[in-house]
């Protein structure tokens, strides 16, 4: 989920964590819980300051080891000893539990998005992902908006997050429902596809689709169960050539392939440089797909620059390129 989303589940698992006798009836521990579930509910999110050293970087670690079993276990441990640190008068078994589960359910939620995360480290490093929830949901970022109003203005903090999250459940269930329908309705329109991959947006019956074929990749939009197909492209497997091998072997088209689960490539020849593009099918927007690898490579098949990340335009990615070939 996206940081405002985790910031009021944080604020909201505070005012569930009233329901603990030992946190409502201890001010120091109430506000040591309260500032590690706020805490808890951001940590494994730290790794987003590896945008700072580059894009590649980003794509594959982010959600990796910061949302593993071991972090989701040491996360909590270092913030209760923070802030037992600060407030040592607190429980720090209460602290703990009410940490844990902070830092579990942020976690836990981001499963639901079509990102995922590698929940399973050290286990598997296979990216877990749901896909029936956007990143940033109105629904649910409103649902906590107004569940923290009530709260503010006098209800029961305890009875208004359990029914905030009781609604919650049923809103999960429904999106499940709706995934199944949409996928359902695109193996009836395409026959004979091998993969779905249904990613979700802000419009509850508003669906990405992007499908494969034994020959073909298609990319459209589901509006209910209304498929509507933009693009057919005849699947192509890579070539084996030492262009292909060197350009695979970059920290910028490699990480898009350890990302990407469906994407389609091309290659151009400008000058005396070689273009190799590689195009994620999941994230079609107005006619464009803006997450992309692309890198230039010379006659001696050496890469002169690369870039991966999001472009909504050629002039933005041809000035990408130009910085880091600077």
């Amino acid at each position: 989920m996206d940081t405002g989303t985790h910031v009021v589940m944080g604020i909201a698992l505070g005012g569930l964590a009233m329901a603990d006798p030992v946190v409502a009836s201890q001010p120091a521990t109430m506000t040591a819980v309260f500032a590690g579930v706020i805490i808890g509910s951001q940590a494994p999110d730290i790794d987003t300051i590896l945008k700072l050293r580059n894009n590649a970087v980003y794509i594959r670690h982010h959600r990796g080891a910061t949302h593993s079993i071991p972090a989701v276990i040491l996360w909590p441990l270092l913030i209760t000893a923070a802030l037992l640190f600060i407030l040592p008068e607190a429980n720090s078994l209460h602290l703990w539990l009410w940490t844990f589960l902070a830092v579990f359910l942020h976690v836990f939620v981001d499963i639901f998005n079509s990102y995922g995360t590698q929940a399973l480290r050290p286990f598997s490093n296979r990216w877990v992902a749901l896909g029936v929830i956007n990143t940033f949901d109105p629904i649910i970022f409103g649902a906590h908006l107004i569940a923290l109003m009530f709260w503010a203005f006098g209800s029961n903090p305890v009875w208004t997050m359990l029914i905030l999250y009781g609604l919650l459940f049923f809103y999960y269930v429904a999106r499940f429902a709706v995934q199944n329908a949409v996928k359902h309705a695109v193996r009836n329109t395409i026959p004979g596809t091998t993969n779905i991959i249904v990613a979700p947006t802000m419009r509850f019956f508003q669906w990405r689709i992007a499908a494969d074929t034994d020959r073909h990749h298609y990319v459209g939009r589901a509006y209910g169960r209304s498929i509507n197909i933009y693009d057919k492209f005849l699947k192509k497997p890579l070539p084996e050539s030492n262009l292909i091998q060197a350009a695979l072997k970059d920290k910028n088209l490699s990480a898009f392939v350890s990302f990407s689960p469906l994407y389609r490539w091309e290659i151009n020849q400008y000058g005396d440089l070689y273009e190799v593009r590689l195009i994620d099918l999941r994230y079609r927007s107005n006619d464009y797909y803006p997450f992309v690898a692309v890198a230039h490579l010379n006659e001696q098949c050496k890469v002169v620059n690369s870039y991966t990340g999001w472009i909504f335009s050629e002039d933005k990615l041809r000035k990408k390129l130009d910085f880091s070939h600077n």
